[in-house]
């Protein structure tokens, strides 16, 4: 039986996907000249949050200079500053920022995985690299127990989800279409599956994903834990 510890160690210590293992080193090793004197983490990046939590969020990847560089999912990053204020008005964590490990930043009732834990080229996992990291996805959520609301933050994420649940024999109904803010169901018994544009830059700065309709999301996310 898998527990957190050896999950992690598992992750940290992964090296399946070359590409990514050499993207992710270089990063660290040339550095964003406004980090220039900061040791970049460099590595896979866990899971973060709350081992009790009723709500899952699913994101993509690592940021390159983000969570590959602080080693803690969505910190460091604008996606991060996003997520996190809008989970931070909506009661789920205890500060609205996220700038490194050592910040102070909880969660309550909620936890933060990827779809993929290597800093991909271009943000764009491939599909062997995707599917490399599923097994990550699927011992979390074997070990979060109380999960009763899955936030897929992006298609990709999505997608991932989908395709754990199916790895694991459960039953799913017909193939549910991505869109903001729209449930789909896993299963009887299982989750529910809360899609959402995904907090990154590109989103949020075209007006794609706006503040008001992020908030949504965990104001639908809160209202189905009651």
């Amino acid at each position: 039986m898998c527990d957190w510890q050896a999950l992690e160690s598992s992750i940290l210590t992964c090296r399946l996907c070359p590409r990514l293992v050499a993207w992710r080193e270089e990063v660290a090793r040339v550095k964003r000249r406004a980090y220039r004197d900061e040791d970049y983490w460099g590595k896979p990046v866990p899971g973060f949050g709350d081992g009790n939590a009723r709500i899952l969020i699913v994101g993509l990847a690592p940021g390159a200079h983000g969570a590959n560089r602080t080693g803690r999912m969505f910190t460091g990053d604008s996606s991060g500053d996003f997520l996190y204020a809008a989970l931070h008005r909506a009661g789920f964590a205890s500060q609205p920022t996220s700038r490194g490990r050592c910040d102070g930043l909880t969660l309550q009732d909620a936890y933060i995985s990827a779809a993929c834990r290597c800093a991909p080229p271009d943000n764009k996992p491939a599909p062997d690299e995707l599917a490399a990291c599923w097994p990550f996805l699927t011992q979390e959520l074997a070990l979060l127990r109380n999960v009763r609301v899955v936030v897929a933050l992006g298609r990709i994420a999505f997608d991932a989800v989908l395709r754990v649940y199916a790895d694991r024999t459960h039953p799913l109904l017909p193939q549910p279409l991505f869109a903001h803010n729209a449930v789909a169901s896993l299963g009887d018994g299982l989750p529910m599956l809360v899609a959402s544009y995904h907090p990154s830059r590109q989103n949020t700065q075209t007006g794609r994903l706006t503040v008001e309709m992020f908030d949504a999301v965990w104001t639908h996310v809160r209202d189905r834990l009651l």
